[in-house]
């Protein structure tokens, strides 16, 4: 039997060895090889990353509902909410922006993350290329004192946070505007209906939900087309294997994979002793996120790890790469706040699984119980 001396010393190691690799990664981006500066390099490596990411372009969404986004979005919550701590503002917009530069054309948002600091943030960082990007935004709270305090979804209220949104986000339209949350006294008739309006005054250009069941998506894509469902998939998290994908199949409605890294935890830099900042931080309370779960949850992190050391990746990269080998309406949206796991998360696109070694990694993984709910 391993000791938890031993357990917690392999947790150590594995994160001295992981910090290796990001150190060597860094440096592997902007070298400075045969007589080329650093500035032509970085140049040159922006330009092949621009061009890997941009020709693997995904469909959300069918007809004239339907956007192209780059296979791999960014999620922008954590620069700002809910991530334990709070980076400075002018290295997030730069982040924003180099992720631009490197090709990445859909960005994620919310009124609530903050609430409201997010939105202007993003605002800030994309203004420059506003109109070359998709950027999506969400409505579905009430905020008082600066806090949330349950949800809205009334129609009125719809309209008021779509003027405020646009305010903070200095553009005069939403490419995609979700339903934060189903509002329980709101038909979503009524709310299909006020974005429908909202979309013919060309402040909105299309329709999202969030963590949607199948019978409201329905009842919605009924009213007003809805172009994307986000809800919380990875490998670690698939309850929307049940019916949830199928439902937008059927209805032709592209699927946004939020945490699809599991708020980091399939990156294996989450360890069981691993201090979550409760006034910054929902992992605090989910059940698969305690000590307890974690090292339970380890034998299922290594076998990420042991399928990607073979082939040249991390556990972040099979993540995403496995997500996207699910189908070609689906697009991961990870948040970051790092340059190097912007890259990493890039180069995933570039991964494809075969037939047989999905069969192969999806069966293996599979058998592997999970320990904690994912909420």
């Amino acid at each position: 039997m391993t000791s938890s001396s031993d357990k917690m010393e392999g947790f150590q190691r594995r994160d001295f060895l992981k910090a290796g690799v990001t150190m060597g990664a860094a440096m592997f981006v902007t070298p400075t090889w045969g007589g080329l500066g650093e500035k032509d390099q970085s140049k040159s490596n922006i330009n092949k990353n621009y061009a890997m990411v941009n020709k693997k372009r995904r469909t959300l969404g069918s007809g004239k509902h339907a956007i192209q986004v780059t296979a791999v979005g960014l999620g922008c919550m954590g620069m700002s909410w809910h991530r334990s701590f709070i980076p400075d503002r002018q290295p997030m917009i730069a982040l924003i922006r180099k992720a631009y530069d490197m090709g990445v054309n859909f960005f994620g948002t919310a009124e609530a993350y903050g609430p409201w600091k997010n939105e202007e943030l993003v605002g800030e960082a994309i203004q420059s290329f506003r109109k070359n990007v998709i950027l999506c935004s969400k409505f579905g709270f009430n905020i008082q004192n600066g806090q949330l305090s349950g949800l809205n979804s009334s129609p009125t209220h719809i309209r008021e946070v779509v003027e405020q949104s646009l305010k903070r986000l200095k553009t005069d339209y939403i490419d995609l505007l979700y339903q934060h949350r189903i509002d329980p006294n709101v038909p979503i008739e009524d709310v299909a209906g006020a974005v429908k309006d909202l979309i013919k005054e060309g402040k909105v250009l299309h329709f999202g939900l969030s963590e949607a069941d199948p019978a409201n998506i329905r009842k919605a894509h009924a009213v007003q087309p809805v172009t994307a469902l986000q809800t919380e998939y990875s490998i670690i998290s698939r309850d929307a294997e049940r019916d949830i994908l199928d439902t937008c199949e059927q209805l032709g409605i592209g699927f946004v994979a939020y945490s699809p890294i599991a708020r980091a935890l399939l990156s294996g830099y989450i360890n069981p002793l691993t201090k979550f900042d409760p006034d910054n931080d929902n992992r605090d309370t989910l059940p698969r996120y305690t000590p307890e779960a974690i090292t339970a949850n380890w034998p299922f992190i290594e076998a990420i790890q042991d399928f990607g050391n073979s082939r040249g990746l991390t556990a972040t990269q099979v993540s995403l790469a496995w997500l996207l080998a699910q189908k070609p309406w689906i697009v991961p949206i990870p948040g970051t706040t790092k340059q190097a796991h912007l890259q990493e998360n890039l180069w995933a696109i570039d991964y494809e699984f075969t037939p047989d070694e999905l069969k192969v990694f999806t069966d293996t993984i599979g058998k592997i119980r999970i320990v904690g709910a994912r909420n």
